[in-house]
């Protein structure tokens, strides 16, 4: 169990603070709901969970077969629903590996993102449009999964 506290500071801003480490940051709401997007939306919270899960999870996979994953980078877009209610309505997710991923490993790392925790998370609903790049161009792409 990690509990996590948040105050309402006023003009659609909280601060959350992580208790275990007494790290915090703040949220706003975006500028298309009222607020100013000076800082993370809770949506845009939702995204960042999946981003770094998923390469948490590789990360931790590729570690106990002795690949470095260092300078992976992940660029995660999330797009809201037009119609009421609010909500997210799909990711697209791309994660952008460096040289000298090995390809008989590239299916287990995908696997592993697919099943990370946020992503067994996040309701069936919303689109995940999933796809790993490497160097050489043999990608792993266009998995929508949950």
């Amino acid at each position: 169990m990690v509990e996590i506290k948040v105050k309402y500071e006023g003009k659609l801003n909280c601060t959350a603070t992580h208790t275990p480490s007494g790290k915090s940051f703040k949220t706003d709401a975006p500028e298309d709901n009222h607020g100013k997007g000076s800082s993370f939306s809770p949506t845009d919270l939702v995204a960042t969970a999946l981003a770094t899960c998923y390469l948490t999870t590789m990360a931790l996979a590729a570690e106990e077969r002795e690949i470095d994953m260092s300078g992976t980078t992940c660029r995660i877009e999330k797009h809201m629903s037009e119609d009421k209610p609010r909500r997210i309505a799909k990711f697209v997710v791309e994660i952008i590996f460096p040289e000298g991923i090995p390809i008989g490993k590239r299916g287990i790392l995908e696997a592993v993102a697919m099943h990370c925790p946020v992503s067994k998370s996040i309701h069936s609903d919303i689109d995940i449009d999933l796809n790993l790049h490497f160097p050489d161009g043999q990608d792993i792409a266009d998995h929508k999964h949950h």
